[in-house]
């Protein structure tokens, strides 16, 4: 059967690794993971209890292509709590993940061929996404001095229709401040590029509170998902945020692609914006875990990282330990029983000599981890 040009995608390594990590573990290996980005709790307790209730009630049917107007309107409200936005309700689309969000923003913004810059590093389904919907991803190749984030003057000459940011990113952790955000969104609106912001890790932050696009200007597409800090992988529900102009036109789109996002998943999301307590409560985890790891990984032999700003990743720069990323990551999966995951799925020029780990999972297994890691390195050198 003959495929699509628009199919001929790439890998997302880290699911590869995944795999790789399950055939160890169903060989009865004990493996630590800290190649995905996934928390290791789950939902909140406030949302499993209200779906209980909601199922008791009757069927969870469609729901409107824009979401529950409830679930709508506590979004909003929350943009009032953390960023102090006035945010209108009917600007928010509830959606199947933040991955559909991309989806939907893509389409509602480009057309086949155009050209849509982010940063590398950077998560690669962003790339293959626009791929697969006939368009140009453009990777930006960041600056370590611009903490690897997109700056002004890397849009010079590149003729692009849109950019993509992350902050916190995915992998590195690192955030826009004020400035740096303003900056670039006023370079994209001089070059007349839309700008798409995912904000996924807002929630994940230590130091400071990350700054939100519409912070800046009403201008952008926002897309978010109750994945991280929420603690909800696999119920797959997201929103984005989007002009007043573009919500029919997303609307739209959104009704024949997916119909609604999981009516489930929505009443879930919903209970889970009030469990303040057992969301902060995941927050220390993860603040206890960025601790071990910025002491941990130095001692264990990977010295070339910067402190993540958000999320619950580590980025590590392994060129004087490898030139083979995805080599180097099976080795310690096969010798240490660590899953890693190459830096190949971020950045195709630099991924050969980095390396992500997450922290997102249990205290107890990051300090398993780093231990491992440290005795793996310790055997590698005296070699």
């Amino acid at each position: 059967m003959r495929n699509s040009t628009r199919s001929q995608v790439d890998p997302f390594i880290v699911m590869d690794v995944m795999q790789a990590a399950a055939a160890a573990e169903a060989a009865g290996r004990n493996i630590i993971h800290m190649e995905v980005g996934q928390p290791g709790t789950g939902a909140p307790q406030g949302a499993l209890a209200e779906i209980g209730r909601s199922m008791q009630e009757g069927p969870l049917g469609y729901t409107v292509a824009l979401g529950l107007p409830a679930l709508r309107a506590r979004i909003a409200q929350m943009y009032g709590e953390w960023y102090d936005i006035d945010l209108d309700p009917a600007r928010v689309v509830v959606t199947s993940g933040s991955s559909a969000g991309f989806l939907l923003s893509f389409t509602a913004l480009f057309d086949s061929g155009d050209r849509v810059g982010i940063g590398a590093p950077g998560y690669p389904s962003y790339r293959q996404i626009l791929r697969a919907l006939g368009m140009q991803p453009v990777d930006l190749q960041t600056d370590p001095a611009n903490r690897f984030q997109p700056v002004a003057a890397d849009l010079a000459g590149q003729a692009l229709r849109g950019l993509l940011v992350a902050s916190p990113a995915n992998p590195t952790g690192t955030m826009l401040d004020r400035a740096a955000m303003t900056d670039i969104m006023s370079a994209c609106a001089e070059a007349g590029a839309s700008f798409i912001s995912d904000e996924i890790y807002h929630g994940i932050e230590y130091e400071k509170k990350a700054v939100s696009a519409l912070q800046v200007s009403d201008e952008a597409y926002v897309i978010n998902s109750f994945s991280k800090y929420f603690s909800m992988t696999g119920w797959r529900v997201g929103w984005m945020v989007v002009p007043h102009d573009q919500v029919r036109v997303v609307e739209r789109i959104a009704q024949n692609m997916f119909i609604c996002a999981p009516h489930v998943s929505q009443v879930a999301a919903l209970a889970a914006m009030d469990c303040t307590d057992e969301l902060e409560a995941n927050m220390e985890v993860y603040r206890t875990n960025r601790g071990l790891m910025l002491e941990g990984l130095p001692r264990a032999g990977f010295t070339s990282i910067a402190p993540p700003d958000g999320a619950f990743y580590v980025y590590a720069d392994v060129s004087d330990l490898t030139n083979d990323s995805r080599a180097f990551a099976a080795e310690i999966l096969e010798k240490a029983g660590v899953a890693v995951t190459p830096g190949l799925d971020f950045d195709s020029v630099r991924g050969l000599t980095t390396l992500r780990f997450s922290y997102a999972r249990a205290t107890q297994d990051i300090k398993e981890g780093l231990a491992r890691l440290q005795t793996f390195m310790n055997a590698r050198q005296s070699r």
